[in-house]
């Protein structure tokens, strides 16, 4: 039902600045349902997450404006990268605790925020990168708002699913043990380690796909977007 809703909304709406918002929405759902995996059912706190989300963008910005890759194997890249780069920190970030975690990954979004700005001559520091190609699919390109709105909801929709099947299986319930007390579920049997480290990199990979939709919608990327704020702004979303 929810997705029929969402197959006839944009025919009922008054003009496209709602198509719009309703994209823009999409995009940070998308990011957000993967944060949700990692805090609100791992209990894991991530103040970093508008660092994936950015690297993402600029990967497949850069590929695409400025090396002529085409947009599926850019969008590829920029999702490898983040797994990367994901795995990479997740090891050392994950054994903290509480504000330690928090912390932890602040100065990782932190980092990723200061290179964007100052690799100019790669990001175009902070005036940005421009002329990001449209998205295709199989040699078409995305051009209207519509149809983008229909690729990010139809993606939004996939994960969703995704998420829930995860949430309802034996990870998702050894997660919700990390959760309640991470002492009882390594009691328990549960490799916590493992599990954290995870749910860590499938939230990344959650935000980079949203970065990567989002570099191809609007294209044109900035360091102003992948900021400290961006990243408590996915917290309270």
């Amino acid at each position: 039902v929810f997705a029929a809703a969402l197959a006839v909304l944009p025919f009922a709406l008054p003009n496209e600045y709602y198509l719009t918002v309703l994209i823009v929405a999409g995009l940070h759902a998308i990011l957000t349902l993967g944060l949700n995996l990692l805090m609100g059912y791992a209990g894991q706190v991530s103040l970093g997450h508008a660092a994936f989300y950015g690297i993402s963008a600029y990967t497949t910005g850069i590929l695409t404006a400025r090396f002529h890759w085409p947009v599926p194997a850019g969008i590829a890249a920029g999702l490898a990268l983040v797994l990367v780069v994901a795995a990479a920190i997740a090891v050392p970030t994950l054994r903290l605790k509480g504000h330690y975690l928090a912390m932890g990954t602040l100065g990782f979004g932190i980092i990723v925020y200061i290179i964007l700005n100052e690799a100019t001559d790669l990001t175009g520091g902070p005036s940005g990168l421009t002329g990001i190609p449209k998205l295709s699919l199989a040699g078409i390109p995305i051009a209207s708002d519509r149809d983008y709105y229909y690729v990010v909801w139809g993606v939004l929709l996939l994960l969703l699913l995704l998420a829930q099947n995860l949430v309802r299986s034996r990870l998702g319930r050894a997660l919700q043990a990390i959760h309640t007390s991470e002492t009882a579920a390594a009691v328990l049997g549960v490799d916590t380690e493992r599990y954290k480290i995870g749910v860590f990199i499938l939230s990344a990979l959650y935000a980079a796909a949203a970065g990567a939709l989002y570099a191809h919608y609007v294209t044109f990327v900035s360091p102003g977007s992948f900021g400290f704020h961006a990243s408590v702004q996915f917290v309270t979303m």
